[in-house]
């Protein structure tokens, strides 16, 4: 496995997406050793002085006032980690355990956290070692950070709680020693740092990010797909209909419609003495929606990648002139809203794919036959694929609800504003689930159109993309149990083979 050198505060999406996958082994860049060093003997020099600091020498929260002495420093972070691990439901998978650590370590690394450098090489280890703590996936409300997820994941650093290697879950006192680890005694502070912080909805919503790429790239040459299959026309992607407009999502979507249909025999077939005037608007404002929703997918992106690199515990030290400064850079605002317009994106990338597999089906509306089947009536073809279609997207519809503008005051309204965070960017895995399986039911019936226009042909690129369905999903002749179809059809687009096809359009495929 390659070696990785983390550059903290420099992280890439590209580097994300490594690290996602856990493709390296993890080390901090020499460079940045010195900054936590510093950092930590000014959490030292501020506890020798006495002066209370919060989270340093003095209780949490509400408890802000009470003063702690030296010999419970300890003591103090022992219990803050214990007292906080209170997350209940489904343990988060190991992917985003994965990117946790990573970010966590990354962001301690920053110097500002007054932690020891043994604190970030444990948490290396555990990444390079694939101890992946057992982290409930909720109990977070996305400020004073992400404190009950951090907690389960601290536990094992301390011995306590659960972990999983390979997939088998195993006592944390366990993990530690397949990572050559002991369990760790937290100094001033260091609890806090690791309790505090974003990393958590972060990496949620990173990994949210990189599935809406890829779901959105599907729905693209699915949807070009569709064109030819409807015997639309490709007049509404020129380059000047978007000029005019200014929109850069839409005239960069609009780009790669043209060069997916680019040479398509179908589209040549009826370039002359068409009756229609126009194509409705599910392939006809392709651009103007796919575009917007590129432009939500893109601005996430820059603001995650922001956060991934940020410094979100509290308080701040400040290692140049020894000061502890209490701020909120722990309130995961950026990243609920930032989540929340990833589900607008995601929502309406299916809700418009929906509406293109209507379109097929409907023989006034496609010219195919009703259906998308050869003697419909005793067949029922595409029908029931639709409602499922429908089905999900009604699905999507209700996760889209901003989880943001619901704030519940904790901490007897010490934290009167919070930001739902983790729950923001939690949602949208299911929903990309359900975008992909609304866009693969778009693929079969899309596939099935062009298989009518037979022997006329779409483009290069999309008849590549047909043939790659056709070698997993035969025609529809007559009716069979659709189901299987369609979960061919998923496993095809979860691999992420129609990605590439427009991936200069996506922040975390293009070069860095």
């Amino acid at each position: 496995m390659a070696e990785w050198h983390l550059r903290p505060g420099h992280l890439t999406l590209s580097e994300l997406r490594h690290l996602l996958a856990g493709r390296a082994r993890l080390s901090i860049e020499p460079a940045f050793w010195p900054a936590v060093e510093a950092s930590a003997a000014a959490v030292a020099a501020a506890v020798e002085r006495g002066e209370p600091a919060y989270g340093i020498n003095t209780g949490f929260g509400k408890l802000a006032k009470v003063h702690i002495a030296n010999d419970q420093l300890e003591r103090l972070q022992l219990n803050l980690v214990r007292s906080h691990a209170v997350g209940v439901g489904e343990w988060l998978d190991d992917a985003t355990v994965r990117l946790v650590l990573a970010l966590k370590a990354a962001s301690l690394a920053r110097g500002a956290s007054g932690v020891r450098r043994e604190l970030i090489e444990v948490l290396l280890a555990l990444y390079n070692a694939g101890v992946l703590p057992c982290v409930p996936s909720q109990g977070s409300v996305g400020a004073s950070g992400d404190l009950a997820p951090l907690a389960h994941l601290t536990l094992a650093l301390l011995g306590e709680g659960e972990v999983r290697i390979d997939g088998r879950v195993v006592p944390a006192a366990e993990g530690l020693r397949h990572a050559g680890l002991e369990p760790m005694a937290l100094a001033a502070k260091e609890g806090l740092a690791l309790l505090n912080g974003t990393q958590v909805s972060t990496a949620l919503a990173i990994r949210a990010l990189f599935e809406a790429e890829d779901v959105f790239a599907a729905a693209v040459v699915t949807g070009a797909l569709s064109v030819d299959a409807a015997r639309g026309s490709d007049a509404p992607f020129d380059p000047r209909v978007q000029a005019l407009r200014g929109q850069p999502g839409q005239s960069d979507v609009a780009a790669v419609y043209r060069r997916l249909l680019d040479g398509s025999g179908i589209r040549a077939s009826h370039r002359v003495n068409d009756e229609r005037v126009q194509d409705p608007y599910s392939l006809r404002c392709q651009p103007q929606v796919m575009g917007a929703c590129l432009d939500l997918i893109r601005n996430a992106g820059r603001t995650l990648l922001i956060e991934a690199n940020a410094v979100t515990d509290n308080p701040l030290v400040f290692e140049d002139s020894g000061e502890v400064i209490s701020g909120g850079n722990f309130h995961a605002e950026p990243v609920a809203l930032a989540a929340d317009t990833l589900a607008l994106a995601i929502a309406e990338t299916g809700a418009l794919s929906e509406r293109r597999i209507a379109l097929l089906i409907d023989a006034t509306l496609s010219g195919l036959p009703p259906f998308l089947v050869r003697e419909p009536g005793l067949n029922s073809g595409f029908m029931m694929a639709h409602v499922t279609a429908a089905a999900l997207a009604s699905e999507n519809k209700s996760l889209a609800h901003p989880a943001s503008v619901d704030s519940l005051p904790t901490s007897a309204n010490q934290e009167d504003h919070v930001s739902m965070a983790t729950f923001a960017a939690r949602r949208l895995l299911p929903m990309c689930a359900n975008t992909r399986r609304i866009v693969a039911i778009e693929l079969l019936a899309a596939a099935q159109g062009i298989d009518f226009h037979a022997p006329l042909q779409t483009s290069e690129p999309l008849q590549a993309v047909h043939l790659a369905l056709r070698e997993q999903v035969a025609a529809l002749d007559e009716d069979r149990v659709l189901a299987t179809d369609i979960a061919a059809a998923d496993a095809l687009l979860a691999s992420e083979i129609l990605t590439p096809m427009v991936a200069d359009l996506l922040p975390s495929w293009r070069p860095e």
